[in-house]
């Protein structure tokens, strides 16, 4: 089966010879935003934001798509139900890093760290008496999939009560309670952290909205590690500038690079990373169990 295999999956001599070990026949394409050529003549592609840059329609005998993303916002989801292509995605992938990278977002905010780094530069011997405990906070987690059971995991583990919003309240490990999602204004109000972990969709754009904002406790921290869209960015902004808000881990953005002339790149309560909390040194081994066990599952 021919494979098409873009440079966001490290196609190295051990990955290479398991994927034609599976009946694969490979074609390497480094940089997805170069059209690809002849993309009739595959039947499977293994990528992130290809369709991004390309039409699908024109891989016109496609019939599997393994993204290398958790989500499926970059792939015209419509077309590829209609087609009946089988699409696979990297669940479970980066929960791990991302998970950590939110949590320490938050003890960064609530431990002024960025206090104690600007007073290491200058040899300063100064004691900050407002440090915050994370014990005994009201965290909510929006999305209750594999980011944010390892959210929960790691926040129960730091003594928080855990609140999950999400589309099923059946109970899960480490959530103290899962309510609905039309139930999210109800959850809102209670939390002193709330964690955006939910896929971008039609349905979820702008969901974090200047009402929806108000409604939050006063000082409240957001931590969005999801979509950047699944934000009101200008409400964020206001409910920062007022107060409202406490301040806001943010790693992705409606606008990505966020703009130089942006607020939040100023604001001292916001911690910005250039959608880098993914990043983890076992991401390969595990994309890679992925990948092969997704394709082995589709071949039989």
């Amino acid at each position: 089966m021919k494979t098409l295999v873009t440079g966001v999956f490290a196609l190295d001599e051990y990955r290479r010879a398991a994927l034609e070990d599976l009946g694969l026949e490979l074609t390497f394409h480094k940089d997805e935003r170069v059209a690809v050529d002849c993309p009739e003549q595959f039947e499977a592609v293994i990528c992130n934001g290809l369709f991004s840059f390309q039409d699908i329609a024109d891989f016109s005998n496609l019939k599997y798509i393994q993204l290398t993303s958790a989500g499926f916002d970059r792939v015209p989801m419509d077309y590829v139900r209609e087609r009946g292509i089988r699409i696979c995605n990297a669940r479970g992938v980066y929960s791990i890093p991302m998970a950590e990278f939110a949590l320490a977002g938050v003890l960064q905010l609530y431990k002024h760290m960025d206090f104690f780094r600007e007073n290491q530069k200058k040899h300063g011997w100064e004691k900050h008496r407002n440090l915050l405990e994370l014990a005994g906070r009201q965290v909510c987690i929006l999305g209750c999939g594999s980011v944010g059971a390892e959210c929960a995991k790691r926040f129960s583990a730091f003594g928080c009560q855990v609140t999950g919003v999400d589309v099923s309240a059946e109970p899960r490990a480490y959530f103290d309670e899962i309510v609905l999602t039309e139930d999210l204004e109800r959850a809102v109000p209670l939390a002193d952290i709330l964690v955006l972990t939910i896929p971008l969709t039609e349905q979820t754009r702008h969901m974090i909205n200047r009402d929806l904002l108000k409604k939050m406790k006063p000082g409240a921290l957001l931590v969005n590690i999801a979509r950047g869209a699944i934000v009101d960015t200008q409400a964020l902004i206001e409910a920062l500038h007022t107060g409202r808000l406490g301040g806001a881990v943010l790693d992705v953005f409606e606008e990505e690079p966020l703009s130089w002339d942006s607020p939040l790149w100023d604001m001292d309560n916001v911690i910005i990373t250039p959608h880098n909390s993914f990043v983890g040194e076992k991401n390969q081994v595990r994309l890679t169990n992925v990948v092969i066990n997704n394709i082995k599952s589709w071949r039989i």
